[in-house]
Parts: C-alpha cells; structure tokens; sequence
C-alpha cells in the first residue's frame, strides 16, 4: 500500500517538474492534453439507480470507509501525518479532512494551498483517498473559521442580529460581501486541486460550509435580512409550492396560511417560527449555492452540505435552524442545485431514524459525521444495508479509544473485502439490513428485527452486554460533546446479501438469525454454513465449516459480540 502511494506521489512531482520546465513553450499542446486526460479518466462523479446513488472513482463503484478528523488535526502537518498512518492502519479508505478559509486566505486575496496540498501527498503515501471540508463563512453556525479581515470587519461584512439588535458571532447571511468573498475563496481552492491533484484523482468530494445553521433565533433580523423577508418569495421557490413539491412539512405551512400562488414569506409560509426558517433555509441555500457553483467551475467534483441535527421537540432557534435538515430538503435542493446530496451528521442515538428521514426524493445517504460510540460500526453496517449508504464518516476517528479503533478496524477490515458484491448488492436492491432499533433516550426495541430478501424472511435477536443490575436504567449522557451507548445497548447488526440462488453471505455481530419461508409455507433449513472472509480482490476464502453445534443442529446462524464475522448459507426448503 504504500509503495502504491510513493509511486503516486513520485508521479506527481514528476509531472510538476515538466510542466516548470516545458510551461511556455507547450501551453496550448499542455493545456489538450489535460483535456484528454480528464476525457479519458472521468471525474468522480455519482451514478443514480432505482434502488440510490453510488460514488464512481476510476469508473468504479467506490465504497468510502472512512472518518472525520477532528478539526484542527490538519491545521500541522506534523500533527496530520501520524494521524492519517493511523487511519490507514485502521483500514479507512478515505479521510474527512478540514480545510478553513482563515488559513488558506490570511490575507484578502493572498492564498496559502501548502497545507492543502502537504494533505495530499500525505494520503498519497499512505494511500488514502479525501473528502475535503470547506470551513468558510460558518462551522457549526458560527463564523470561527472566516479569516481576520472578515472578522473585524463589520461594515463590510455585517453580523447577523436577533430582535433585540443584538450582534452575533458570525455573518449574516444576507451578506453580499462575505458570499462573495467566499466563493472566490472556495474557487481559487478547486482550481488549485485541478492543477494538482486532477491527474491522481486523491481528492474525491467536497463539502461547502459545515452545518449551517441559525441560532438562538430561527431567522436573522438584520436590516438586510428583514427587508428579503418582508418582500416576496421567489417565483422558483413559489412555483414549487403551487406545484405541492415542497414536501410535506413545508407543504404543510403553505397549505395553513391558505395556499398562496405568491406573496412574502409570511403570507406564503405564515409567521411562526417554521415559516422563519424556511425563510432562513433559502437565505443559507442560496448563499451555499454561489460558493458552490463558483468551485464547480473551477472543478467539478461532487459536492455536499451537512447538517446539525434536532433534539426532540425543539423549535427553530434551539437548534441551528434552517440547515440541510430532512423537513427543509426541497427548499435546499431548489436553492442550492449545484449540491448532489444534502447529509446529516448523525450523533444522536436514533441513528435509524435519521437515516430513514435522510433518503427521500432521491437524495443519496452518505454520513459524513457520526458518533464513535460504542454503536458504531453496528450504525454503519446497518446503514449500508438498509438504506444503500455510500459512506460513514466517524468523527475525530484519530482519537478514538483502543477498543473502538479495534472493532473499526475489524469492521472496514470486513466490509472492505465485500467492497465489490456490497456495491453490486445495493444497486440491484438484493441486501437487507437488520438492526435492533434504538430510540434518542436510549431505549431498545425487545422484539426480533425483521426483514424478507429473496423470499426468505430472516429474523433476527441482539446480543444485550450485561449491566450486572437489570434493574438499573442509565440515561443518556453527552460526554465531550458526543453521545455514547451506555451499557446494556446492543453493539451488533447484520448485512444479508442474496449472492446466488438459495445461497446467501451474511456479515454480523452480536447476533442470532433465523430463516423462514417468506410465503409461509414449509420450513427453511440450513444446507450448509462456512465461516470465512473475502480478500481484497472480492475473493471468498472459506474457513470451518459451521454445522451441528454451531448453528444450534440448523436451526439458526450465531454471530458472536465482539468481532465481525462472515457466514456463506446454503439453505434448502422442507
């Protein structure tokens, strides 16, 4: 592996010393040659099917097992390349990586790619792929990333305010200057990455912005953003409404305050707090899409925006209001077109249920944060499965705890030997996922999980680790910011993949699985049950033979806590 990505990164230096030496003399022959290359090795890109979408790297399906670094990890190359060794170790594929405008711009107009392109080569060595994470005007709603000359600048770049007048801590988003200045931030970092990094390809998607969000109030009360406010919704976004394509929540608002054809925001949506934030939601949309489209230009990557989620039964302004969020995803896809997916990062412990919200009209899954709690990698399997997810993104996966790390690394190590039937799996709709379902206090549901694929319904029982006090219920804590299953909480899940006739590979943890006759009618038995694994190429590498005891005399698949494992099943019907 990395002599792969010596050779990668010898490449590149190569290519840079002739473009120095032979720059003026074969600019034009340089510059069609770049263009045939780039026709000939195509851009990753998605591929959309019936059953989801797919990242295609090297015109190949590509499945990212990956994780977010936390988000100054990157800012010292020092610090970065022992962290991106330790990803690979741990068998990711790919790597979130920060990138902030405050670095990358220090002064307006002067731009600084070395840590960028020192992030490059480092994976290259180490033959990761990256996501990287735009930090520009707002993180986690705040302005903390945008450089000092937009900081201390309040004139040019106004703060957004709540009723009371009161400034706050970053950018209002009806600000002209700051988009700007942003999108020509963010297309100077694209144009950069085509210059080097379009041949080696290690840069696969970008995010723009990271979780936008308005907050303590759901809109912004600047003069700017009151004067939008009072006028008239856009004709695009009004169309939309008439049209009922809005979905259900916002259609809902519109339908309340009397199905309007045209009019201001409080008319078409009412002037509550959830007629503000849609309000909000065009105002974040629209700004994320000039950055966006200005770094396609330069270099059309995919790109994503991410989104904080909601505690229960907070409105908007508890919680950074407006973002990418399920309830406001049409508003977000008519107003920011150039994005391919809207995506949530996922802490909470119904980890299901936003990934169920998350993929409805077409809008691909893909996690780019999530807890690294002990859930973890049951999360991931599970989401692979059930809602064709194209990848996972761990968050500060650098400093996971040992015994998280392991199990990581045992669950990429499996999945990444599946890597090519997991992919052929969900875009022909032949895998199922089961998982125990856990609710956001922590609580999970007793019943078996169920789930037909192929006429057979599995069923399927979770492993509990003991407390040592049944009687005791722990409440969900939030330690360092972050969610972690308390014990007690089942860690497993189970992938079931269809791969011939009557013939399945099952990947599970922590888990009992049973099979019956999705019709009903007679029994399924257990044929033959083999232990082993998948090598790098795809290739099955069969181990013990699982008969008699270890299937309790055929009467079930057992999959023990702790490790991930892989059964092939033959069944037969009696």
């Amino acid at each position: 592996m990395v002599c792969n990505g010596q050779l990668r990164r010898s490449r590149r230096v190569l290519a840079r010393r002739l473009v120095a030496t032979l720059a003026v003399a074969l600019a034009c022959r340089a510059l069609h040659a770049e263009e045939v290359t780039e026709r000939d090795r195509p851009l990753p890109h998605l591929a959309h099917s019936v059953h989801g979408a797919q990242l295609i790297v090297d015109s190949q399906p590509f499945l990212m097992l990956g994780g977010e670094l936390g988000n100054s990890t990157a800012s010292d190359l020092a610090v970065l390349a022992p962290a991106l060794q330790k990803c690979r170790r741990m068998n990711l594929n790919v790597v979130l990586v920060p990138v902030s405008w405050d670095l990358v711009e220090p002064v307006e107009g002067e731009f600084d790619f070395s840590l960028v392109e020192g992030a490059i080569d480092i994976a290259s060595d180490c033959d990761l792929r990256l996501l990287l994470l735009w930090f520009g005007t707002w993180k986690n709603s705040m302005s903390c990333y945008a450089p000092s000359w937009v900081k201390r600048d309040v004139v040019r770049f106004p703060r957004a305010r709540r009723a009371s007048g009161e400034p706050l801590e970053f950018v209002s988003p009806a600000c002209t200057a700051a988009c700007e200045a942003d999108a020509r931030a963010f297309a100077a970092l694209m144009r950069r990455l085509r210059e080097y990094d379009s041949r080696e390809q290690t840069v696969l998607m970008v995010q723009v912005e990271n979780e936008v969000g308005m907050i303590p109030e759901p809109r912004d009360r600047s003069a700017e953003s009151e004067q939008a406010y009072r006028g008239a919704v856009p004709a695009a976004l009004a169309t939309l409404a008439v049209e009922e394509k809005l979905g259900p929540e916002v259609g809902a608002l519109w339908e309340h305050v009397g199905r309007r054809s045209n009019g201001s925001w409080s008319e078409m949506f009412g002037s509550g707090p959830w007629g503000e934030e849609a309000f909000t939601a065009w105002q974040f949309a629209t700004y994320v899409e000039q950055v966006a489209a200005a770094g396609k230009c330069e270099y059309p990557l995919p790109m994503f925006a991410n989104a904080a989620l909601i505690r229960p039964d907070y409105l908007p302004g508890k919680y950074p209001s407006a973002g990418p969020l399920p309830h406001l995803l049409e508003i977000w896809r008519a107003g920011a077109p150039s994005l391919d997916m809207i995506c949530p990062d996922i802490y909470f412990p119904n980890f299901m249920e936003w990934c169920d919200k998350y993929v409805r009209n077409g809008n691909p899954l893909f996690i780019p944060e999530m807890a690294a709690s002990r859930r973890v990698t049951g999360n991931i399997v599970y989401a692979a499965a059930r809602f064709r997810a194209m990848g996972f993104g761990p968050f500060s996966i650098e400093n996971v705890d040992a015994e998280k790390g392991r199990l990581i690394a045992d669950c990429y190590e499996t999945l990444g030997g599946m890597t090519s039937l997991i992919l052929k799996s969900q875009r022909e709709g032949t895998v199922l996922g089961l998982s125990p379902q856990v609710e956001f206090d922590w609580t999970v549901a007793d019943e078996p999980q169920r789930g037909e694929l192929a006429g057979v319904r599995f069923e399927a029982v979770f492993d509990r680790e003991s407390t040592g006090n049944a009687a005791t219920t722990t409440l969900p804590t939030l330690g360092a910011g972050r969610w972690d299953a308390p014990p007690g909480t089942p860690t497993g899940a189970a992938m079931i993949l269809h791969v011939a006739e009557d013939e399945f590979a099952v990947v599970a943890m922590g888990a009992t699985i049973t099979a019956a006759p999705a019709d009903g009618v007679g029994k399924v038995g257990l044929e033959r049950v083999q232990e082993g694994r998948y090598d790098r190429s795809g290739k099955w590498i069969g181990g013990r033979w699982l008969n008699g005891d270890e299937t309790h005399q055929g009467r079930h698949l057992r999959f023990y806590d702790g490790r991930w494992t892989v059964q092939r099943v033959k069944i037969y019907r009696y």
